[in-house]
């Protein structure tokens, strides 16, 4: 790697630590625990009905079991972000770290449904802890080629995480090793999570904040109850029927929001050390990539959704062959994924402009494939849209993620860090309520015919949040190259 350091004297990092102790382990190690967090939020997918049986759920527990880990996560990443700078981000990858295997070991042996949606919720918790710590150190710790090159691979873990994960997950429940059937899907975290940890103190330097910051536990309180508020209804929002309760809290989220910036605004002003300081929107690039991180993860998961639907639901295809479907996706992606930081050197700025615009491209062919073979043609058709949908994708991710902390500062890092995190976390959840809204309300009385115009309404939304990714990111380079 282009950072590898002496034994003597490692160089210094962005805030003056040092890069790394071993600057591959340590990739190896962040990477390893992206690739966790992002499998566990697809994997469960296809152990559900196996949960619902074993454990004798009801339909609210088994949501549960879903939205749980989404939420947890979704409101501890912009406090995680701001530990980090506090306390080490190091300590609290490590302490993440630890609690996120000892609650996939909770999942995996949870002998109720009510045991297993509170192992989700600490285990969301616990991958908020640890998801702005690793894009604080990939930030912080490496430099020039080599951040180019971290953040590539951190792109392509995330992206294989989310589309093998049903594969992985059908794979693992078909084999039923030791008998364990779906607690395997939690239960392979074990391994993973106990060697990582072990590595932790060879592999990684501790860094925090150049002058060490105290915690706002004002803005903690009110940022939590922010997201809680706005993304509890955008969860459950569909399934339960849009009831008042809903609308009370999306309501109720923007007059928290509105409370939280205000207050962490004037809490800077005066010197303090507020949990988002309010001078990341003036760095230049961090306002418009997290504008643009938000719009790609509003179509990301929701896409995932819906194509599952189609293949199982519509098809008739079971959890291990709907995931192989999604090989074609990974094919594309794993294309150009492996190869991000060489595209990015190529076509510099142009590089998420261009991949929005394979994506779309690749969602208009599924479009028409899906138009062409309904509920009983050749699956082959869907191969060309989906390969192309992968190379989009592989094109964005990575360059997305650095281009929104490219500019951010060391004393801003993990702050930036959780923002980013959590604009990632919501946009998913806006676009699956969106998502569900279009797809249900066109699948008509749920007849398997009802399924293929579902999935071509949800692709026109899709494609048009590819578009307007496209047009954001085009206008932000446009906007950068004036200056």
């Amino acid at each position: 790697m282009a950072s590898a350091t002496t034994a003597a004297s490692p160089p210094a990092s962005r805030d003056g630590s040092p890069v790394s102790k071993r600057p591959d382990l340590g990739l190896l190690l962040l990477l390893a625990a992206t690739f966790m967090i992002a499998l566990d939020i697809f994997i469960v997918n296809v152990a559900i009905p196996s949960v619902q049986s074993d454990l004798h759920a009801g339909t609210a527990s088994i949501q549960w079991v879903v939205a749980g880990f989404g939420l947890a996560v979704a409101t501890g990443l912009i406090t995680a972000g701001r530990l980090g700078d506090v306390f080490g981000r190091r300590r609290m990858f490590a302490v993440g770290l630890a609690l996120f295997t000892a609650t996939s070991a909770a999942c995996g042996f949870a002998p109720t449904a009510g045991t297993l949606v509170a192992a989700r919720v600490l285990q969301g918790l616990s991958a908020a802890l640890m998801s702005p710590q690793v894009l604080s150190i990939l930030q912080t710790a490496y430099t020039g080629k080599a951040q180019a090159r971290a953040f590539s691979m951190y792109g392509l873990t995330m992206g294989v995480g989310a589309v093998f994960g049903q594969l992985i997950g059908g794979l693992l429940i078909k084999a039923d090793v030791l008998g364990l059937g779906w607690r395997a899907c939690f239960l392979i975290n074990l391994p993973v999570g106990l060697l990582a940890l072990a590595l932790v103190p060879r592999a990684l330097a501790e860094s925090r904040a150049p002058q060490r910051p105290r915690l706002d536990l004002t803005g903690v309180a009110l940022s939590t109850a922010a997201v809680v508020a706005l993304v509890l209804p955008l969860i459950q929002g569909r399934a339960a029927g849009w009831p008042l309760w809903t609308w009370l809290c999306l309501a109720a989220s923007a007059v928290l929001v509105t409370v939280f910036v205000r207050h962490q605004d004037r809490l800077g002003r005066r010197g303090g050390d507020p949990v988002l300081n309010t001078d990341l929107f003036r760095q230049r690039g961090f306002g418009p990539g997290s504008l643009a991180q938000f719009v790609f993860w509003s179509g990301q998961g929701s896409f995932f959704l819906i194509l599952a639907l189609y293949l199982q639901a519509g098809r008739g295809l079971n959890a291990l062959h709907s995931g192989t479907v999604f090989l074609a996706i990974g094919g594309g992606y794993l294309l150009t994924s492996t190869n991000a930081h060489r595209i990015a050197a190529r076509l510099g700025g142009r590089t998420v402009p261009a991949g929005a615009l394979a994506m779309a491209a690749g969602l208009g062919l599924l479009w028409e494939a899906a138009h062409r073979s309904g509920t009983t043609g050749s699956l082959w058709e869907l191969v060309p849209g989906l390969v192309m949908d992968g190379v989009g994708m592989g094109m964005v991710i990575a360059p997305l993620t650095h281009d929104a902390l490219a500019t951010v500062p060391p004393r801003l890092v993990g702050s930036a860090s959780g923002v980013v995190a959590t604009t990632q976390q919501i946009g998913g959840a806006l676009g699956i309520a969106l998502i569900g809204i279009i797809f249900y309300g066109a699948v008509g009385d749920g007849a398997p015919g009802g399924y293929p115009h579902a999935f071509r309404m949800g692709l026109v939304f899709l494609l048009g949040l590819e578009l307007a990714l496209a047009v954001l990111s085009f206008a932000v380079r446009r906007r950068e190259a004036a200056r």
